[in-house]
């Protein structure tokens, strides 16, 4: 078992891969599974992450089949996700209290709405604007987080406790996070998330680089339910797979990254003025401005 090489943990919009490297940057081995979408009314799109979990359990194991492959020879874990979706799960249990609401969805629109027509007493789209970089919109995670807070059905959390969920919220018993952040939790047991992910949720801060006091209080988002925001990569890692678990091994989980994020890095972007175009679900156009945030006239997007 000389041959050591890095899995990569691709959670997209429409299913999940796995890639397995070698040293040279070649692929070795990958699987995929698609999961499904559900449209449960016209402009609402969910999936089920415990669907998406069972899926990247399967791809992993798969990819490593394939080529008779040790988990032990996997050095560390990358993982590159779908932006935006937003999941709230019992910190207790793992389960999650709703379905993920997907970056496509559109169910708080009208909340949207409501916040560009306030008076000056709460935050307006522009003082937002300023401190994320983002539009006011119901694609970022920060309506979706509130909507869940306010509507998932106690009934569904199959507990002895009959408490509202937002109650529990604030008493520190769920989790939000975006997929990566539900991946890595599952993989290690530690609530992170990156801030590259971070910074699309609307309520980060992507000057000071904190979570923002102002926009959770705007949406209604209690702190105790927010990761802790790491770096994409760095040394101390975001901690390992369990010797015990699936993998059968202890595995580092060693970075993350926004999937539109990654592929401008992964495109080579690596300059001031380098830009990318993909095409997915979606079409996304990215732009590396270096160091500096750049703000757009135009309704462009300002995104770590």
């Amino acid at each position: 078992m000389s041959e050591t090489y890095v899995g990569s943990i691709d959670q997209g919009t429409t299913g999940t891969r796995f890639m397995v490297f070698d040293h040279d940057g070649n692929v070795v081995s990958q699987a995929y599974e698609k999961h499904e979408q559900i449209y449960p009314e016209p402009g609402w799109v969910e999936h089920d992450p415990m669907e998406i979990w069972e899926n990247t359990k399967l791809v992993i194991n798969e990819a490593l089949d394939k080529e008779g492959l040790d988990a032990n020879q996997l050095e560390s874990i990358g993982i590159t996700n779908q932006r935006e979706t937003t999941i709230i799960w019992d910190a207790e249990t793992g389960k999650p209290v709703h379905n993920a609401l997907v970056w496509q969805d559109r169910r708080t629109t009208d909340r949207v709405e409501e916040i560009q027509d306030e008076s000056t007493d709460t935050l307006t789209v522009e003082e937002i604007r300023e401190k994320t970089g983002l539009e006011c919109d119901a694609y970022f995670s920060a309506t979706k987080t509130e909507w869940i807070l306010d509507n998932a059905d106690p009934i569904k959390l199959q507990r002895s406790r009959p408490e509202d969920v937002r109650d529990r919220a604030e008493d520190g018993e769920l989790m939000m996070g975006t997929p990566d952040t539900w991946v890595i939790y599952n993989l290690t047991g530690n609530h992170i998330t990156d801030v590259s992910n971070a910074s699309r949720t609307m309520l980060y801060d992507i000057e000071g680089l904190h979570w923002d006091d102002e926009l959770l209080d705007e949406f209604n988002v209690p702190r105790e339910i927010l990761p802790e925001v790491r770096p994409s990569s760095d040394d101390e890692t975001y901690g390992s797979t369990d010797a015990d678990g699936f993998l059968g091994a202890e595995v580092p989980v060693a970075g993350a990254l926004g999937d539109q994020q990654a592929a401008l890095f992964g495109q080579t972007c690596f300059d001031a003025g380098d830009a990318k175009n993909t095409y997915g679900t979606g079409s996304f156009m990215l732009m590396n401005t270096g160091n500096e945030a750049v703000s757009s006239d135009h309704g462009l997007l300002t995104t770590i």
